[in-house]
């Protein structure tokens, strides 16, 4: 596999913890206060419910008028403007009504076509972040960035692993239903992470994967085929590390559901949790470690790389 994570990577160590973008009021267990715990400042709010979940809203909204100020500005119809950034006249519209995201070049395009002195790509980052759903934006955010990032994943295939069918397949089956329009813009977002493969220096990137994921015919048999063939080629690249859990370990670290252990690009390590749409972020020295340690065993517990490499292509061949 080369240059994949060491053990050091993963299981290395801080004190706040965040919930869903909110600092949570947290004991440090290094103080001597027991363990980490956190409680959400202020009442969370029931999913589907959430304002800044819903396109169109925040940042987005006030993206699209001061997007369709600029065009009025310009004396430009929305198909002529549309013409110069590569868009239909109805996208543009979608935009400026803020019912869909702008992607990066978009905001970048437009902001040099009509000349907006930057007030245009000053949201840019707010925007990008709009993009995903409120629980996971400040761990998106994260990501983006970070030297080394470890994900242990019980439930589906990881969502850096994804590929457009399988990712669309597991927004379609999201309940409540959402609707047709927010399942592509969360693809579009989803596939966008995948850049991170592309980074340079590339970072360092681990994923221990539960057998029983690999066989999910999510999607279907076609579907899940075309996903474990992912799998295959980007297990190949030398800054990955793939593993699987196979499912009759007797001995299994895992149980307490998945994780993700991330470095930012500022050094620190810090652990993020997700469930239901509800997430945290830890970065208390104690929870991280726990963690650290955890998927440290995980790691041990699984197949080797090239053994995972070896099972995936088993399952291959079973389809």
């Amino acid at each position: 596999m080369g240059d994949a994570p060491s053990r050091s990577a993963c299981t290395r160590a801080g004190g706040a913890v965040y919930v869903r973008g909110k600092v949570a009021a947290v004991r440090d267990d290094d103080a001597g206060a027991g363990p980490e715990s956190a409680e959400p400042l202020g009442a969370a709010e029931p999913v589907g419910q959430r304002p800044e979940d819903e396109p169109g809203q925040g940042v987005v909204t006030a993206f699209g008028q001061q997007l369709k100020l600029f065009r009025t500005r310009a004396g430009l119809e929305r198909a002529e403007f549309g013409k110069l950034v590569g868009y239909a006249a109805q996208s543009i519209a979608s935009f400026e009504q803020g019912r869909r995201i702008p992607p990066p070049r978009l905001i970048d395009q437009s902001d040099e076509v009509l000349d907006a002195g930057g007030v245009l790509k000053a949201l840019k980052e707010e925007v990008a972040r709009a993009q995903y759903p409120a629980f996971f934006r400040d761990a998106a955010r994260l990501e983006a960035s970070a030297l080394a990032l470890c994900v242990y994943a019980a439930l589906a295939v990881p969502g850096l692993l994804q590929t457009e069918d399988y990712a669309r397949a597991v927004f379609h089956m999201q309940r409540p239903l959402l609707d047709d329009a927010v399942i592509e813009q969360r693809l579009e977002s989803r596939l966008a992470r995948q850049q991170i493969f592309g980074r340079r220096p590339a970072p360092l990137l681990g994923f221990i994967i539960e057998e029983v994921v690999l066989r999910k015919p999510i999607g279907g048999r076609e579907v899940l085929r075309g996903q474990l063939e992912q799998i295959l080629l980007v297990g190949q690249e030398r800054n990955v590390e793939i593993q699987v859990m196979p499912t009759d370990r007797e001995d299994h670290a895992g149980l307490g559901g998945p994780f993700n252990l991330i470095d930012a690009a500022n050094g620190q390590r810090i652990a993020y949790t997700e469930v239901q749409d509800d997430s945290r972020l830890y970065t208390g020295t104690g929870k991280v470690r726990e963690l650290e340690a955890r998927y440290g065993i995980l790691r041990s517990q699984a197949l080797t790389p090239s053994e995972s490499m070896a099972f995936v292509e088993k399952l291959l061949g079973e389809r």
